[in-house]
């Protein structure tokens, strides 16, 4: 296996750094949570400070021309911006779609005005997955499928690092005081999990703040409305393993290169997040594969597997929901922009779908 090449412009770090960690979004949402991952001791909310800087900035200073073809091609792509949608149907009462983030950054768990009152006012509750309100129950599911989490066989991670890779993961994970020893039979996708949340949402998560997924859900619980979900843990985990293997070693190569630069990719996407700019991410990659050998198919395939294939699924289950009337349906907010996002898809089934922010 070659070793992989390194960005080197602003935009291909920008581009490098968010799809690692958008590709790993799905696996924060079902295994952090979980297993209970714990890399830094227990801190008050309040003394949680987050350490990134929006990329964006940086962008803007060595390459405007890039980041205007960005927001170009963003502007261009249908429902971009807004992050609340009004979903309508002739005799039924209205329903919203609203896009979330995984993560437990008070400027995303923290409901605008309007999106309070859609979720005030539903009758019924819909997330991704409602595996994560009950760990125990997520957790035998998902080792009822090994293979999706661990090498089975006489198979390693290390079989599919060449030398230098090999020794550069192991310090990389010395560094964080995990021996490759211990992790070896992982698979990649799983270590990516353990790897790339920043430090400052590991200590909320041990401070006990919720991501926003699971916020909603227990507020959903503790208002007594009905809480419904799109898929399960192991149909999640089965969309990122249909991913070819050598793109999941390049991303946890190239996490693990990142370092504290997981944080400046985190500072960018909750900036973009709580501007509802969601059409940004993939205009960013468009602009950035010319200059990087290989990534098209890697994107391609992410797209298609952990976006798109999602979209139809959840589209689907969405349906008759949304035929009962009264519903906030909160999904990742990637799954809402696009010819084949969430709104098209919606509107192609009849539904009436219109921006509210």
């Amino acid at each position: 296996m070659k070793t992989h090449a390194k960005a080197t412009t602003a935009t291909e770090r920008f581009v490098d750094r968010l799809f690692l960690c958008a590709a790993a979004f799905p696996l924060f949402l079902l295994l952090a949570l979980v297993l209970g991952l714990s890399m830094a001791k227990p801190a008050k909310a309040d003394e949680i400070v987050c350490s990134g800087t929006n990329l964006l900035t940086e962008l803007a200073a060595e390459n405007p021309a890039a980041l205007e073809e960005v927001r170009r091609q963003a502007a261009e792509t249908p429902n971009g911006s807004g992050l609340l949608w009004r979903v309508e149907k002739e005799g039924v009462a209205p329903s919203y779609l609203f896009g979330t983030m995984h993560m437990s950054d008070p400027r995303v768990v923290t409901l605008p005005g309007d999106a309070r009152e859609a979720f005030d006012g539903a009758e019924r509750v819909v997330i991704e997955t409602t595996d994560i309100l009950d760990q125990s129950k997520m957790a035998a599911a998902m080792f009822k499928r090994p293979d999706l989490m661990m090498f089975t066989g006489k198979e390693t991670l290390g079989d599919h690092l060449d030398e230098a890779e090999r020794e550069a993961v192991a310090d990389a994970l010395k560094a964080r005081g995990i021996p490759f020893a211990s992790v070896k039979k992982m698979k990649p996708w799983m270590l990516i999990s353990l790897v790339a949340l920043p430090v400052c949402e590991i200590e909320r998560k041990e401070a006990g703040m919720p991501i926003l997924d699971l916020k909603l859900a227990e507020d959903a619980q503790n208002a007594g409305k009905e809480l419904l979900g799109l898929e399960t843990a192991v149909e999640q985990l089965d969309a990122m393993a249909s991913l070819p293997m050598e793109m999941h070693v390049r991303g946890l190569v190239e996490t693990l290169a990142l370092g504290d630069g997981l944080n400046d990719v985190m500072e960018t996407m909750v900036s973009l997040y709580a501007e509802g700019e969601t059409g940004m991410f993939w205009p960013l990659i468009r602009v950035a594969i010319p200059e990087q050998q290989g990534a098209s198919g890697d994107y391609a395939a992410f797209d298609q597997a952990m976006v798109k294939a999602r979209n139809g699924t959840m589209a689907e289950r969405a349906r008759p929901i949304l035929n009962e009337g009264s519903a906030f349906i909160a999904v990742g907010a990637l799954h809402l922009p696009g010819e084949e996002g969430l709104i098209e898809l919606l509107r192609a089934d009849g539904y009436t779908v219109e921006g509210v922010r």
